[in-house]
């Protein structure tokens, strides 16, 4: 994890009139899951959503590196475009087609490389194996923790090198919660960097290797998860916890 694989400098972004980001700056190292966590209002989905070509950035840039290490400007590039260059985001709804069945949705996921839709659909199906005997379903007669774990895989479909996810854990009951956030730790496992939204964060920070902490648009706090997690600030401000609850070994 010593090279940053996604950078994101002095970001502002906004809709209409009002900014919402206001020269925020994040990295993402190659092979590490990075929580954004912060109060609801602090602009965390609009961070997303900017870096992945939905919103426009009014100031500031977003690179990935490239295949050869040399930096592309993801600025002004549209969300498939960003896609085919190895960046992909599963959004917190809508992140399924629902009147597709499983296996179409996962053909959509893979459009960047029809080519190897084949291997990576193996790979995909390896490491979510519970979708394999679901292919021929309708997307809509999953449950929410079925949606969600195929939202995932259409995300990876198009072996992506750092994924974007918005909320995973959004209306799930807890047992499925905890059953996304092992699958998302597990994805570094796959070579794929993280950069994760969540309220729960909690959870978020005891999976990350690295977070930030937004508040009102602004870079607030950034270190280590585990210190994070450990910090009596971030505990009381952010975690809605009185008792600090140190990271898992």
């Amino acid at each position: 994890m010593s090279e940053p694989l996604l950078v994101v400098r002095d970001l502002c972004a906004g809709y209409g009139d009002e900014d919402i980001l206001h020269d925020v700056s994040i990295e993402v190292m190659r092979g590490s899951i990075v929580a954004v966590i912060g109060p609801n209002g602090s602009g965390k989905s609009t961070l997303l959503k900017t870096i992945y070509g939905l919103l426009r950035p009014r100031r500031g840039t977003v690179t990935l590196a490239g295949s050869d290490d040399q930096a592309v400007d993801l600025a002004g590039l549209r969300p498939n475009q960003i896609t085919a260059l190895g960046l992909n985001m599963v959004p917190q709804l809508a992140n399924v087609f629902p009147d597709m069945s499983v296996l179409e949705n996962l053909e959509v996921g893979a459009r960047p490389i029809p080519q190897r839709f084949q291997s990576q659909l193996e790979t995909v199906l390896a490491f979510l194996p519970q979708l394999r005997a679901m292919l021929t379903k309708r997307a809509a007669t999953l449950s929410g923790g079925q949606r969600q774990m195929l939202g995932l895989a259409r995300g990876l479909m198009s072996d992506p090198r750092v994924l974007i996810l918005d909320e995973p854990s959004a209306g799930l009951a807890p047992r499925v919660q905890d059953e996304v956030f092992a699958k998302v730790k597990a994805i570094s496992g796959l070579g794929v960097s993280v950069l994760i939204v969540e309220q729960r964060a909690r959870q978020c920070l005891a999976i990350a290797d690295y977070a930030y902490v937004l508040e009102q648009g602004q870079n607030r706090m950034q270190g280590p998860a585990a210190d994070l997690l450990a910090d009596p600030e971030v505990v009381r401000l952010y975690l809605g916890i009185r008792k600090v609850v140190a990271a898992p070994a």
